[in-house]
């Protein structure tokens, strides 16, 4: 399976925030610059965990982003679904049968995997990050 580039984005982000003081907010230009990215791109994928709640947004010369919320509580598959929507990753092609064999297993795979992201939570990493 393959997350998008948002994804990507939005993790490392998180386990960003997640590593630094939770009271002073953090420019869009030093997260960006820390991943490589553009800051418009990067705004976007912001907006999508702000909209989540995830983080909390703040304008203004000393403005920027902070976690909004208790960063024990965020899951890597809260900010997946912040990005990537919680919509399944397997349809089986032409079949409306509810019965079809394929999409049992793999929606079996794509359950078990959810489990392990919303049981891994990022503070978990903060830690042990090399890649922030």
């Amino acid at each position: 399976m393959k997350y998008s580039k948002a994804t990507n984005y939005a993790l490392h982000t998180m386990l960003y925030l997640c590593s630094v003081s939770s009271d002073k907010p953090v420019g869009v230009q030093q997260l960006a610059q820390k991943q490589g990215v553009s800051p418009s791109y990067l705004s976007k994928i912001l907006t999508k965990l702000v909209k989540a709640e995830l983080i909390e947004s703040s304008s203004g010369a000393n403005g920027g982003y902070r976690l909004k919320g208790r960063k024990e509580d965020i899951s890597f598959l809260d900010i997946i679904h912040a990005v990537e929507g919680s919509a399944s990753l397997f349809e089986c092609c032409g079949s409306e049968d509810s019965r079809c064999v394929i999409q049992q297993v793999m929606l079996a795979a794509e359950e078990a995997m959810e489990r392990h992201l919303e049981n891994t939570k990022m503070i978990e990493l903060v830690d042990t990050s090399s890649c922030d």
